[in-house]
């Protein structure tokens, strides 16, 4: 079943075309990756299905739903949850704060998120914190946690809304190569135990690779090619322009 269906989506700063008439099909319970060089309208593209940034042209259909004027509140609250390229969390909370909130806002409650949280909250919260492997660390300051447990946290936050497809920009971003192999590995058991739809960006081929059911190139706005794993390695073009150089 289609879960997201972009149709010619397009997205244009000044005389840039960032995004370029953009076709996407994800299914469910599908993990995919987005890969390509810096400037290829990645994390432009994620802005647009998340509604951040609104189309010029085309339209996004969510579960059956159009949403593509809809704010991000609205397509969060559908279950297109994201994180973001740089870590998006409150240093000066806690762990359980940042994901207790996110909890909070999920279920609609935020006009008393200082109020005495209901246990049902805490317990959903404690819950997503062990599931990311921070339990242990729920109460140090967001701001003090290590850059991986930072990502970790940012993954609890994202999950406390519930999404039916998860967008994650660079999971592993900046982490060690131990921190990587981890944090690729938590990644995979909760999409497959959770039963995710997951769409991720990332850089490292090692990570994309690994876990992607399907992998799709975008170059100058466009996706110019897609496929299993396999399929892209083979692929001449991704090949001369991108897999022998960073992306």
């Amino acid at each position: 079943m289609i879960l997201l269906e972009a149709q010619g989506i397009s997205k244009t700063f000044g005389g840039l075309k960032a995004v370029d008439k953009v076709d996407l099909l994800i299914e469910e319970k599908e993990i995919s990756s987005i890969i390509g060089p810096n400037g290829a309208g990645k994390t432009t593209l994620f802005n647009l299905l998340t509604g951040k940034l609104k189309c010029d042209a085309g339209k996004i259909i969510f579960a059956g739903e159009d949403i593509t004027e809809l704010p991000t509140r609205e397509i969060c609250r559908r279950g297109l949850g994201r994180s973001f390229q740089r870590i998006n969390i409150f240093p000066g909370l806690s762990a359980f704060e940042n994901v207790q909130i996110a909890v909070l806002a999920q279920q609609k409650k935020t006009k008393n998120i200082f109020s005495p949280a209901p246990q049902s909250v805490v317990n959903k919260t404690n819950e997503i914190l062990e599931s990311v492997g921070l339990i242990d660390k729920r109460y140090i300051l967001g701001g003090l946690l290590s850059h991986g447990d930072q990502k970790r946290l940012e993954l609890g936050i994202a999950l406390a809304t519930r999404p039916k497809l998860l967008m994650l920009d660079e999971p592993t971003a900046g982490m060690s190569p131990e921190e990587t192999e981890k944090t690729t590995e938590l990644i995979f058991k909760l999409a497959r135990e959770q039963g995710l739809t997951l769409l991720f960006i990332e850089h490292d081929m090692s990570v994309v690779f690994s876990i992607s059911d399907k992998i799709r190139v975008m170059h100058q706005g466009r996706i110019i090619a897609q496929g299993k794993p396999e399929e892209v390695k083979a692929n001449n073009e991704v090949q001369r322009i991108y897999l022998g150089e960073e992306v």
